[in-house]
C-alpha cells in the first residue's frame, strides 16, 4: 500500500539510493533539508535543528518517517567541533522530530531510524555480536547510544519504532568502498585481520522498505550482511572486482593514526556483527556473499 513518507538526510548516500526505490513502489516522498531546493522526486521542507525549526506543513499526511540525518563520521578529522557536529546532528535532530510529533497533529504510525553498529564499540574482536550486546566505551559508541536514546522517545507516542544499526555500506557512489579503492594500489589497513560487517546498498534499502511494510518489526536490528569479512579479504576482493592492483602489505597502524588522527579507530578496529535477528524476522538478502555483491557494484 502506498504511503506518504518523510525522510531526513535524503540527500546522503543512503537517501539518494532509497528514494528512487520508494518512488518506484508508488510512495509519495517529502524530504526535510537545511536548504530549500527543487526535485522531481520529492517535495522539500526546511528544517534546522540549531534553530529548533521545522516548516509547519512538513508532516501533513505523512504515514512514515525515515530518519537518516547525521554528519558523516569519516568526512574529515575529528576536531572537537567536528565531534560536536557528529553528535548533535544525530541526537538534536532526533529530539526535534520527537517534539514535533509530540504535538499530536499528524498521522505518523511508523518511525524508522538509522543507527550504527558503532554502538558495540570500535573493536569487538572475533566474537559474533548480537543486538543484546552491551554498549561500547569509545566516542562512536557514545554517539550511537545517545542517538538511540533520543529516538527511543518516539515509542512513548504510540508510534512503532525500528532502529537499523547500519554496518559498512558498499556502494560505488561513496563510503567505505570508494575510500578503500582511492589509493593507487589497494592494501589492507592495520593488521588487516579485523572484521568488516558489510552490506550491499540494495540490501540496506530493502531493509528500510521491509521496515515500512512489516508491522512486526520493532526495536533494533543489525543492518549487516550475513557474512562479515576481514579488512584484508574485503580489500582484496574489491580490488579484483574493480580491476585495481592489490598489495598484500598492510598500511601500518602508526601511518593511519598520523593520517587520520583519532578517526583512525574506524579502520583499525573491527566488528563481526550478526544478522541473525533480521533474517529470523523474514528478511532475504539479495547479495549475501561478498563476491556477488562486489560483482554487482562493479557493473
Amino acid at each position: 500500500m502506498s504511503q506518504k513518507i518523510l525522510i531526513t538526510g535524503g540527500t546522503g548516500l543512503v537517501g539518494t539510493a532509497l528514494i528512487p526505490m520508494l518512488k518506484r513502489l508508488g510512495h509519495e516522498i517529502v524530504v526535510l533539508s537545511r536548504k530549500k531546493s527543487k526535485s522531481d522526486l520529492y517535495t522539500v521542507f526546511e528544517w534546522d535543528y540549531k534553530r529548533e525549526y521545522i516548516e509547519p506543513e512538513a508532516f501533513n499526511g505523512v504515514d512514515t518517517v525515515i530518519h537518516l540525518a547525521g554528519a558523516s563520521v569519516a568526512e574529515s578529522k575529528w576536531t572537537p567541533e567536528r565531534k560536536d557536529e557528529i553528535y548533535n546532528s544525530r541526537t538534536k535532530t532526533s529530539i526535534l522530530l520527537f517534539k514535533e510529533l509530540e504535538k499530536g497533529n499528524h498521522q505518523v504510525k511508523t518511525f524508522i531510524a538509522a543507527s550504527a553498529i558503532g554502538i558495540y564499540g570500535n573493536d569487538t574482536g572475533n566474537i559474533m555480536v548480537k543486538e543484546t550486546a552491551p554498549v561500547g566505551h569509545d566516542f562512536l559508541a557514545h554517539v550511537t547510544d545517545a542517538w538511540e536514546t533520543a529516538t527511543n522517545k518516539i515509542q512513548t507516542l504510540g508510534i512503532r519504532l525500528v532502529q537499523l544499526r547500519v554496518g559498512v555500506v558498499l556502494s560505488p557512489k561513496g563510503g567505505a568502498l570508494v575510500e578503500l579503492l582511492k589509493p593507487p594500489v589497494a592494501a589492507p589497513l592495520g593488521k588487516g585481520d579485523q572484521y568488516m560487517s558489510w552490506i550491499h546498498m540494495t540490501d540496506l534499502c530493502n531493509m528500510f522498505i521491509e521496515a515500512i511494510d512489516n508491522s512486526d518489526w520493532e526495536g533494533p536490528y543489525n543492518a549487516v550482511g550475513p557474512r562479515p569479512e576481514t579488512n584484508k579479504e574485503l580489500t582484496k576482493q574489491a580490488a579484483k572486482a574493480f580491476k585495481k592492483t592489490f598489495l598484500p602489505i598492510p598500511v601500518p597502524k602508526l601511518v593511519l593514526k598520523i593520517m587520520l588522527g583519532e578517526m583512525a579507530v574506524i579502520v583499525i578496529g573491527g566488528s563481526k556483527i550478526s544478522s541473525e535477528k533480521i533474517q529470523k524476522a523474514g528478511f532475504k538478502f539479495k547479495f549475501p556473499k561478498l563476491q556477488q555483491a562486489l560483482a554487482d557494484l562493479a557493473r
